[in-house]
């Protein structure tokens, strides 16, 4: 990749103070993230993958964890501005969708409204009508059969599959420059996580959107990413292309990592 360089995290340090000893979860993490790059981000659970995206997306807000470091996005240190100019980014320039959407949708409002909420939060000059009509054809682009009932719909009423999608369509609405993706795909069986990562494939085409792709998963890592990052207990042990990282891995612990796997197709 050649493209200009949209995002630059700087020692990023996360620390812990709930404990009578301070607990380091990030130490010294770094990245640079290109206009339309595809970035995998992998380590077993507790290595601080998630929490290095969630420090990204500003949603790092515990009273006893300190941070420190630098991300530059637009010209802005994410990590110290101030909440407004933040909330500005979130959701708009920088999306995110999580593992669960059932615990990040909204139970009791229709889908349409929650696929919305990024338009009438950061784009208040598009009238109902117009918001209407972008979420029903983002509904469809993430494939979602009958966009028009989809839209009337509760959470409830879809499988996790269509959940799933609609939490892309929410994120992907405002078009951002930057989407994270955490563990998306956890929950679902093989055939839909192969669905969902032909679905990023094809945003990141059409949009030229970066993602941060977080996960345990090397295989899916494998088939959508450029470049991997290898997280083990809060540091970056390895980095690379994901041709790199995959068939000639350096360190010992990236190695048992893709021992782990049954088998890893470029």
């Amino acid at each position: 990749m050649n493209g200009e360089i949209i995002l630059t995290v700087t020692d990023l340090h996360l620390v812990f103070h709930d404990h009578d000893t301070p607990e380091i979860a990030v130490d010294d993490f770094d990245l640079t993230l290109e206009e339309g790059e595809i970035v995998g981000i992998v380590g077993e659970s507790g290595s601080g993958k998630s929490l290095s995206a969630l420090a990204i997306a500003g949603l790092l807000n515990r009273k006893s964890l300190k941070k420190s470091g630098r991300i530059i996005f637009d010209g802005v240190d994410l990590l110290t501005c101030d909440r407004k100019t933040l909330r500005g980014y979130q959701g708009d320039e920088i999306s995110i969708i999580f593992q669960e959407p059932m615990t990040s949708l909204n139970p009791v409002k229709r889908i349409g409204w929650q696929v919305e909420e990024s338009l009438r939060i950061h784009h208040p000059e598009i009238d109902k009508e117009t918001r209407k009509k972008k979420a029903i054809s983002m509904l469809e682009k993430v494939g979602l059969h009958d966009p028009e009932t989809v839209y009337k719909l509760y959470p409830h009423e879809l499988s996790g599959g269509m959940r799933q999608r609609v939490m892309i369509a929410a994120a992907m609405i405002g078009e951002p420059k930057i989407l994270i993706a955490d563990e998306p795909t956890t929950a679902l069986d093989v055939t839909v996580q192969a669905q969902i990562v032909e679905l990023l494939k094809t945003f990141n085409r059409d949009y030229g959107t970066s993602i941060i792709f977080i996960s345990h998963d090397l295989s899916l890592v494998s088939q959508l990413c450029q470049r991997v990052m290898v997280m083990y207990q809060g540091n970056v042990v390895e980095t690379g292309t994901a041709e790199e990282v995959f068939s000639e891995p350096r360190q010992a612990y990236t190695r048992r990592l893709i021992a782990a796997i049954p088998k890893i197709r470029l």
